[in-house]
């Protein structure tokens, strides 16, 4: 085995250390299911147009398309999948995504803590940056915030017009510190905002946003950062575009989706899917004689025959979960994959990669 380079190696000696995560040798623990996610109904945008796992950069690096006035580095974490960002001082982290925040989009990251987290506060904006300057003070602009915090109920703030604004309050049971990632979703709908934390709706505001002007950042902004307390991000998804799902396939034949999430190099879908699963369920039970072929995709990363196997059997987790979850029959629907043979974007940026992952419903 090829011994790793310094960068590897130190963040495994910053994992093993007092301030890591988990002792060597913990198992993963299992994703989410899909039923406890039963009263989830967010489905996100359509179209992949920023996307962030960290995979590009170098472990102890701070990532490339990030801005901040702090410091963070990129880290792997024993037990969990992918690669994460260690906010590992106080300040201002900006993923630069797109130039302006779109009307209608979705955001989606997972989040996770140091176990025990005894202190310290994340705050996440949607936020109109008019220089760089405003980098350091974002917090006079217009925006609308909230908290991430498993020691603290949920806030947020709305800022318009250089006043601040009423938010709301409200628990958050499911965000602890027992060591799992939680899922954070933002759902914008022009002035609307919706804000999930894992299956439940934690926040509905109609009048989070000014009607016009262009929000143009994502700000996570780490108020405190205590000893032996981190926050780490992984797999942000920015997308946009409403899905719609009953037009595109009833009248176009095809319905493409990038919301049936699996765990990493597995068909286990994931419970955040639940939203897009209900969706298709929907125009199936309204259609009783409609029939699809699901069909499965991957990126170019990996061998193409293990993409292929991969891709045809999460297909059939798809068909499963719709008859078990959903009581759709069997026999109104097939299973196929094309692994990697039918790319919808180009697989040599993060985002593209995200894009070509994805399960079509093809009217039959």
């Amino acid at each position: 085995m090829r011994k790793p380079g310094l960068a590897a190696q130190y963040a495994l000696l910053v994992l093993a250390s007092p301030i890591g995560l988990y002792s060597q040798g913990t198992p993963s623990a299992d994703s989410a299911s899909i039923k406890s996610f039963s009263k989830f109904d967010f489905v996100p945008g359509e179209k992949i147009v920023g996307f962030e796992d960290f995979m590009d950069g170098e472990i102890g690096d701070f990532p490339a398309r990030w801005n901040t006035n702090a410091s963070g580095e990129i880290v792997t974490i024993q037990g969990k999948p992918g690669r994460w960002l260690k906010f590992t001082k106080a300040g201002v982290f900006v993923p630069e995504l797109i130039p302006v925040l779109p009307d209608n989009f979705t955001l989606e990251f997972d989040l996770l803590t140091t176990t025990p987290f005894d202190s310290g506060d994340l705050r996440i904006s949607l936020a109109l940056l008019t220089s760089p300057k405003e980098l350091l003070s974002f917090h006079t602009a217009d925006r609308f915030t909230f908290s991430a915090n498993p020691r603290a109920d949920f806030s947020s703030e709305v800022r318009k017009e250089g006043t601040s604004q009423a938010g709301t309050r409200s628990e958050t049971p499911q965000f602890t510190d027992k060591g799992n990632p939680i899922h954070i979703a933002i759902w914008r709908q022009k002035e609307r905002v919706r804000v999930y934390f894992d299956d439940a709706k934690i926040s509905d505001l109609p009048r989070a946003m000014m009607p016009v002007g262009a929000y143009n950042r994502i700000v996570f902004y780490v108020h405190n950062v205590y000893p032996n307390n981190f926050y780490f991000l992984s797999n942000l998804r920015l997308a946009v575009g409403a899905p719609d799902t009953r037009n595109k396939l009833l009248t176009d034949g095809k319905w493409v989706t990038h919301g049936i999430l699996f765990d990493v190099n597995s068909d286990k879908i994931k419970g955040e899917s639940y939203g897009t699963l209900k969706a298709i369920a929907a125009v199936l039970q309204e259609n009783s004689d409609l029939k699809v072929t699901i069909v499965g995709h991957t990126d170019s990363d990996g061998d193409d025959a293990k993409n292929m196997d991969l891709s045809k059997r999460r297909s059939v987790s798809v068909k499963e979960a719709l008859r078990t979850e959903f009581g759709i029959d069997a026999g109104r629907m097939e299973t196929d994959g094309k692994g990697e043979s039918q790319p919808n974007d180009k697989n040599d940026t993060a985002a593209g990669k995200a894009n070509n992952r994805r399960v079509e419903f093809l009217k039959r």
